[in-house]
């Protein structure tokens, strides 16, 4: 079995991923901040693409994809 990509408690930084229905009024903007959550938690909604959900410093959370995020450190190392 491959050894995932992310794990929650890592730092992650990234793009934050827009849907496309709501490109005209949001932007993807550049965010760092620690894995809270990996995939939506819905059967099926991932199959196309890889989500990850990030808290921020400021405690909200982005949404961005597996493909567009990068790990900066694992979750237990310094």
């Amino acid at each position: 079995m491959a050894t995932p990509r992310f794990r929650v408690g890592d730092r992650v930084r990234g793009t934050t991923y827009v849907p496309p229905d709501l490109r005209r009024q949001e932007r993807p903007e550049p965010f760092e901040g620690v894995v809270v959550q990996i995939g939506s938690g819905y059967d099926k909604v991932d199959a196309g693409r890889a989500y990850l959900w990030t808290r921020l410093a400021d405690h909200t959370e982005r949404q961005s994809l597996v493909e567009e995020t990068e790990l900066v450190v694992r979750e237990g190392q310094s």
